[in-house]
């Protein structure tokens, strides 16, 4: 939206002095409306009486410009009335990017083969969270910059590594380029360096809104290059030790990381029957300490359990469609398959493999123009599981930084239930098909209440800094005491979130904590239900939702909160 459209006033909102007949009694606001009507010729009813106090007086459908003026002046000149306002209209805020190349990005925005991207920025843009890209490393690109954090080069034997050492905290792309045929085992050919890793990072994390190149998917995630690739690929060691480290776990000889990741990007793979327990170990890991685990499902035209670690348990298996919406020719598929994503065709099934013949086709995205060593960066469309995976990766920052209690099962039960079936044709299994941005986004930030009687306070309640408030919910018409699994939904509205502390008191004063405060988690607002055991609780009484703030610089208030017994 790049300019707001002009809207007709329906409707004006009047506010009458305080004690006067029309302030307190909805027949004298009826009867004032119709007064007014009488006195402007315009067709004027009093429709309801607005939370703050004021009315709400309709004008029909059909007033002008001119005759709002009338009405507004008719009101105005009373001296019973305070105030008198038109009701005007909002709009959602969602900006196409500015990015010059975002229209080559069918993929985050086209009706058939794109994910629905743009109509989730107004929800959730990734902000607090960290996404682990365990590939190539990174090759310094200004339309991600702002966007990475330190990672990490795992890559142990210094000769595949390129950089004089083994291991270290410099997680630069060195190159992964093969100077001659059989470098790397037979059937293996010379090939320039991909900068692979920075191509998968900018389609989930490039910087957006800067009038420059492309529109990452979660464009307020931070971006985290560990590098495990190198000369003649990696090594499942080294790519597991990558897989625990990210995700904040220890790995001997390796400091800490600092900025844990909550999604991990996997746009890699190997042949192999069976999930190496080195793997799977790792995976289980990383999942355990509440990070979700994407992986590509393979370029091979294959099924894709002979593939790992797309066949590893615990894990997102991507596969890739085109920009028609089918499966792409080269994509693995199967049952192990969870979701698809586009991955883009750069070029026909039947042309010239190593040519480029449909570059409109492809995943465009931050990439390295050197052909072994860093030089300047540019932008250029790949294809590959490996461009689809990062789409999911992408998609999981979105709803973690919208719901971050969401745990790793139900981030990949949210992308595969609210997935929408392939326009094109999949043979061989696509998961339950392309998945849907918006749709997901929508189905985890949407509070449904749960079946039962629903008690709710709607009553705002400001939050300053370093203090605490509460909301009180008295309860009524129970018999004996709560439940077990007592529902009990928060909407709290605050610009950083880490800094709340949140606990529901029960009526005989007894405080259940809800969520602790943290400092890394920057994200807006806790949208939430929480479900609490509290069958040791009598039912009726006054329950109170108590709120902390536990810093300073960051405000908010309590939009409303609800039990259900």
């Amino acid at each position: 939206m790049t300019a707001l459209p002009t809207a007709p006033v329906e409707k004006v909102i009047v506010t009458y002095k305080a004690k006067t007949a029309e302030a307190g009694s909805n027949a004298a606001a009826k009867s004032d409306a119709a007064a007014k009507a009488t006195e402007t010729g315009e067709a004027l009813s009093f429709e309801r009486r607005l939370a703050g106090g004021a009315a709400l007086v309709d004008l029909g459908d059909s007033a002008s410009k001119q005759d709002v003026a009338e009405v507004m002046a008719a009101f105005r000149a009373d001296p019973q009335v305070a105030s008198v306002e038109p009701d005007i209209r909002a709009y959602a805020m969602a900006v196409t990017p500015n990015d010059t190349d975002y229209a080559k990005q069918w993929d985050l925005f086209e009706a058939t083969g794109g994910m629905n991207v743009p109509a989730a920025w107004d929800k959730t843009t990734g902000s607090g969270v960290t996404v682990a890209v365990i590939d190539t490393g990174y090759a310094a690109h200004s339309d991600l910059a702002t966007n990475i954090v330190s990672g990490y080069d795992f890559i142990s034997t210094s000769a595949d590594a390129r950089d004089g050492n083994g291991r270290d905290a410099d997680s630069k792309d060195e190159g992964d380029w093969n100077a001659t045929d059989g470098e790397c085992g037979t059937g293996s050919k010379a090939s320039n360096s991909s900068w692979h890793g920075t191509h998968v990072a900018g389609t989930i994390g490039a910087v957006t809104h800067n009038t420059k190149g492309i529109a990452g998917i979660a464009y307020n995630a931070k971006i985290q290059p560990v590098r495990v690739l190198g000369k003649c690929g990696g090594s499942s060691a080294d790519i597991a030790d990558a897989i625990t480290w990210a995700s904040g776990g220890t790995v001997p000889g390796v400091p800490a990381n600092s900025t844990p990741a909550k999604v991990i990007n996997l746009s890699l793979g190997g042949a192999s029957s069976t999930c190496p327990s080195v793997y799977q170990n790792a995976i289980n890991g990383a999942v355990s300490r509440g990070t979700t685990v994407v992986v590509a499902a393979g370029n091979s035209n294959a099924n894709a359990s002979g593939f790992t670690p797309a066949n590893c348990s615990n894990v997102i298996t991507v596969a890739s469609t085109s920009r028609e919406g089918n499966r792409s020719y080269y994509s693995n598929y199967g049952t192990i398959v969870d979701v698809a994503a586009p991955g883009g065709e750069t070029r026909r099934a039947t042309d010239t493999p190593g040519t480029v013949t449909t570059p409109e086709n492809g995943i465009y995205s931050s990439l390295n123009s050197g052909t072994t060593t860093q030089s300047t960066e540019n932008y250029k469309p790949y294809q590959g599981t490996s461009m689809a995976a990062p789409h999911i990766a992408g998609l999981a920052a979105l709803l973690k930084s919208a719901k971050n209690n969401l745990t790793p099962a139900e981030i990949e039960s949210a992308i595969k239930t609210n997935a929408r079936p392939l326009p094109g044709t999949c043979t061989g299994g696509c998961g339950t098909g392309i998945a849907d941005t918006a749709k997901t986004v929508d189905a985890v930030t949407t509070t449904t209440p749960p079946a039962g009687t629903v008690f709710t306070n709607a009553t705002d309640v400001t939050i300053s800094d370093n203090t605490t408030v509460s909301s009180s919910i008295a309860v009524t018409g129970r018999t004996g005491n709560a439940p077990a699994a007592l529902k009990v939904g928060v909407d709290i509205k605050h610009t950083w979130r880490g800094d709340l502390v949140i606990d529901l008191v029960a009526p005989d004063g007894t405080v259940r904590n809800l969520k602790a405060s943290s400092s890394s988690d920057s994200a807006d607002n806790v949208l939430t239900t929480y479900t609490v055991d509290a069958s040791s609780e009598l039912a009726n009484g006054t329950w109170k939702l108590q709120v902390r703030d536990v810093a300073s610089g960051d405000t908010g208030y309590i939009d409303s909160w609800s039990l259900t017994f």
